[in-house]
């Protein structure tokens, strides 16, 4: 092999290594209703990829293709290929619990259970057997509420209702929990929508920190907020992926005319 050849290689095996998770001709079904059409898309490990796109075009639903949230929706039905690590999440081995521990979700509106703060925090290592005494149940509940950014602010209401937190607190809580069974990826459907514009930077500033030791997806609205949290941004129209890159590059100089359509505004 010529050393060209072997630099080359070498590249692609560098780039290959940095890919967390894959979607390899996903398409989605719901009945008869086609909702994505062959999406093919890498998402970076210790990265934030943004999903942008109008309403209806499939971000979410794609979103929801990596933890197998649609399997919830009796009448979906999705084709081609997602993996983790290389291997197959659809594949019939897969525990799906175990999946969902390794990719995490975070939703539109914040959802604490309706239990204590801390036992929002110890739900999830508890039913996953991740700890069982007190002891690891209070170092849990600590990290993660530190890594959320929360702890400072809950840590003398840790047995108050998780109910009773600001929306903003809220959302941080739930991003507590779900990095509390330590998740190897964390989605995020729209997570600051619901909240108030000092809430939403919390959020992001909390999102640039959580990317040194977890990979995100985020579906947002916001161009503003994709431009600032994500390193990758891809968009989507019509349940079609148009265009994805370096968030930087597609910002300023997008291939696709329909990107740059979107993100100045003339439609969406």
């Amino acid at each position: 092999m010529s050393e060209a050849a072997t630099e080359k290689a070498v590249d692609a095996a560098i780039e290959e290594s940095a890919i967390k998770m894959r979607g390899t001709d996903v398409s989605v079904f719901y009945g008869e209703k086609q909702a994505l059409f062959d999406v093919n898309l890498d998402v970076r490990k210790n990265s934030v990829t943004a999903l942008i796109g109008p309403s209806g075009c499939g971000k979410s639903t794609f979103l929801r293709c990596l933890n197998r949230m649609n399997d919830t929706i009796d009448i979906c039905r999705v084709n081609g290929e997602v993996t983790l690590d290389g291997e197959n999440i659809y594949a019939p081995m897969i525990d799906v619990v175990e999946l969902r521990a390794r990719v995490g979700m975070v939703f539109q509106k914040p959802n604490p259970f309706p239990k204590s703060i801390y036992e929002n925090i110890v739900y999830g290592p508890r039913i996953h057997g991740q700890v069982s005494t007190r002891a690891e149940m209070d170092e849990v509940v600590e990290r993660s509420l530190i890594k959320a950014g929360l702890f400072n602010e809950v840590k003398d209401r840790l047995q108050e209702p998780g109910t009773g937190l600001s929306g903003g607190q809220q959302q941080r809580l739930c991003i507590a929990r779900a990095i509390a069974v330590s998740p190897e990826v964390i989605l995020m459907d729209e997570p600051c929508s619901a909240l108030d514009p000092i809430a939403t930077a919390k959020v992001e500033e909390l999102i640039d920190e959580l990317r040194v030791n977890y990979t995100i997806v985020i579906v947002t609205h916001s161009m503003q907020q994709a431009a600032r949290v994500s390193q990758r941004t891809a968009m989507f129209h019509l349940g079609y992926l148009v265009e994805e890159g370096d968030t930087d590059k597609m910002f300023t100089n997008p291939d696709n005319k329909l990107t740059q359509d979107y993100i100045t505004g003339r439609f969406g």
